[in-house]
C-alpha cells in the first residue's frame, strides 16, 4: 500500500494496525481475567480479606469439590445437567413442530409469528418476576385456574416442583428461537425432492423422515449448538425466579458460583474453582457436540466428495 508520504507499507502491517486495538481490548477483557481466575482458584482468597493475605493452596479447592467434601457442588452439576437436557430437548421438539406448522399456508401467518417471538424479546429478569407472580401459591394465575377447576393448589416453587417450573419458563422463553431458526431452514430447502416424493406417492411422515430431516441436519445442528451454549450460561431468570432455592433445588452451577463467591460466604477462591470446572464442563459439552456433528456430516458424505 502506498502511503501519503510516498513510502510503502506491507499488507500484513497494514492489517495488523487495524487489528491491534481490537486485539488489545480482547486481551484486557478476556485473556487477563481468565488468567486471574485460574490464579485465584489455587488460593484461599476471601472477599472480606485484604488483597495479599491469600495463601496458595494448590489443587485443594478442586479436590474439595470433586471429592464431595463440598456437599453442594455435585448436586449442582446434576441439576445443571437435568436442566440442560430437558430444556434443550423439549425446546427442539416443540420448535421443530412449530416450524413445520408455520411452513404451511396458514391465515395471518406473520401476525401469529410476531406474537410467537415476544417471549424471547423480553428481558430475562422481567420474565423471572412475571413467572414468579404466575407461580404464586395464593394469588398466581395457575393456582387460580386449578381452584376454578376444583383441583388442589400446587406449590410450584416448592422443593419437588421448582426445577420443573424453571425448565417450563426456559422452554416458554426460548422455544421461539429454535422455531425461527428451523423455520428459516425449512424455507431454504429445495422443492424438487418434495415434489418428486409426492409424485411417487410418499406419505407426509415418509417425506418428513427421509427428506426433510436429512436436509435439515445442518440447520438443526447450528440451532442446537447455539441453544446449548446459551442454556449453559443461564443465570438471571433463575436467580430472579428462585435464587437457587428452595434450599438448593434449582441451584445451577452459574448460581453456585455467585452464591459461594459473593452472596453468602465470600469464598472467592472456591468460587473461582467452581467457575473453572463449570468452564471445562461447558467446553467438553460444546466440543463433544461439535465433534458429533462433524462426524455425522462426514459419514453422510459420498466417497468421492471433498470438503
Amino acid at each position: 500500500m502506498r502511503l501519503p508520504n510516498g513510502s510503502y507499507w506491507t499488507s500484513g502491517r497494514y492489517a495488523a494496525a487495524f487489528i491491534a486495538p481490537a486485539l488489545a481490548v480482547l486481551v484486557l477483557i478476556v485473556v487477563v481475567p481468565t488468567f486471574f481466575l485460574w490464579y485465584i482458584s489455587f488460593t484461599d482468597y476471601q472477599l472480606q480479606h485484604a488483597w495479599g493475605t491469600q495463601a496458595f493452596v494448590g489443587l485443594d479447592n478442586f479436590v474439595r469439590l470433586i471429592s464431595g467434601r463440598d456437599h453442594d457442588f455435585l448436586p449442582a452439576v446434576r441439576i445443571s445437567a437435568v436442566f440442560l437436557l430437558f430444556s434443550v430437548v423439549v425446546e427442539f421438539l416443540l420448535g421443530f413442530a412449530i416450524a413445520l406448522l408455520f411452513h404451511r399456508r396458514i391465515p395471518a401467518k406473520r401476525l401469529w409469528m410476531s406474537f410467537f417471538i415476544l417471549p424471547m424479546t423480553i428481558t430475562p429478569a422481567v420474565i423471572g418476576l412475571m413467572w414468579k407472580l404466575i407461580y404464586n401459591t395464593e394469588y398466581g394465575v395457575l393456582n387460580f385456574l386449578l381452584t376454578a377447576a376444583r383441583l388442589p393448589k400446587i406449590n410450584w416453587l416448592g422443593v419437588d416442583t421448582a426445577l420443573l417450573s424453571v425448565v417450563v419458563v426456559d422452554i416458554w422463553q426460548w422455544t421461539p428461537f429454535l422455531a425461527l431458526m428451523l423455520y428459516a431452514g425449512l424455507q431454504s430447502l429445495p422443492t424438487d425432492p418434495f415434489e418428486s416424493a409426492r409424485i411417487d406417492g410418499a406419505s407426509s411422515l415418509q417425506i418428513l423422515r427421509f427428506i426433510t430431516v436429512p436436509l435439515m441436519r445442518p440447520m438443526i445442528s447450528i440451532a442446537l449448538f447455539l441453544r446449548i451454549i446459551d442454556a449453559l450460561k443461564i443465570f438471571d431468570t433463575v436467580y430472579v425466579l428462585t435464587r437457587g432455592g428452595p434450599g438448593n433445588a434449582t441451584e445451577l452451577l452459574s448460581l453456585q458460583v455467585f452464591r459461594v463467591g459473593f452472596q453468602h460466604t465470600g469464598w472467592i477462591g472456591r468460587s473461582s474453582a467452581i467457575a473453572i470446572i463449570y468452564l471445562l464442563l461447558s467446553s467438553l459439552i460444546i466440543l463433544g457436540f461439535a465433534r458429533l456433528v462433524r462426524f455425522d456430516s462426514e459419514s453422510r458424505r459420498t466417497p468421492g466428495e471433498t470438503v
